[in-house]
């Protein structure tokens, strides 16, 4: 579905990727982690069109993304969910989802798309005219989470989720996540928690100062030793 090939990136003068590959398939959690600073980030950034590679391609279904605007990648089906949420605090929860249907196509099923997330997010139709600045953290999450789904995505990158989320928070949050996957919803999922990342991934990639330096099934990355010292601790 998405296929990243020896992509280079700059900010400036200051290269950020080095030859980055990576793909995710269709039905897949596919997970990437490493440390604040690694290019996590600046990856998504060149996915979703919002920083141009110097080198390298991006193909999504097949097609050639590396130099489209980021309405077009996302009318194509790619929805970014970022880190931090990114609300519209001043705007309530329904403003807040149906902003995030204003792909076209997206817009005339706003109606049904609302009621799935409502399904998957029952506390959202809850506090539906409340602030977006009221929820709580958790609930925020699934606002943003929310927000990413109305424009009906083929593929979902999914930003830090667990960010500054209280424990128990953070397990339902990944929960949401496993059960998107299960109604057919391809996910990139980029997280610094990375035991729970990985158990509930299908495969993973490790980035480390701009470069791929690790990949395979989340089994073979929970069992070495590289990701036990750097990432769990143990």
């Amino acid at each position: 579905m998405l296929e990243i090939n020896n992509l280079n990136a700059f900010y400036g003068s200051i290269q950020v990727l080095w030859d980055v590959s990576l793909k995710v398939n269709k039905g897949e959690i596919v997970a990437l982690i490493g440390s604040n600073g690694a290019g996590k980030s600046t990856l998504v950034r060149t996915v979703t069109g919002l920083l141009r590679a110097t080198s390298g391609s991006i193909k999504f279904l097949d097609h050639p993304i590396e130099n489209l605007p980021s309405h077009v990648i996302s009318e194509m089906g790619i929805s970014h969910i970022p880190e931090g949420r990114r609300l519209f605090t001043d705007m309530n929860v329904l403003e807040n989802l149906e902003i995030g249907a204003y792909p076209r196509n997206a817009w005339k099923n706003k109606g049904k798309t609302l009621e799935h997330v409502f399904q998957i997010f029952p506390r959202l139709k809850e506090r539906g005219h409340q602030l977006a600045r009221t929820l709580s953290g958790g609930e925020q999450q699934m606002l943003a989470m929310g927000r990413g789904l109305m424009s009906e995505p083929k593929l979902c990158i999914i930003d830090e989720p667990s960010n500054g989320l209280a424990p128990m928070v953070v397990l339902e949050v990944f929960d949401i996540i496993k059960s998107l996957r299960d109604q057919g919803i391809t996910i990139l999922l980029i997280e610094q928690n990375v035991r729970h990342t990985l158990e509930i991934s299908d495969r993973a990639y490790v980035l480390e100062n701009g470069r791929v330096v690790m990949e395979g099934d989340c089994a073979t990355c929970l069992a070495s030793e590289h990701i036990k010292k750097a990432y769990l601790g143990l």
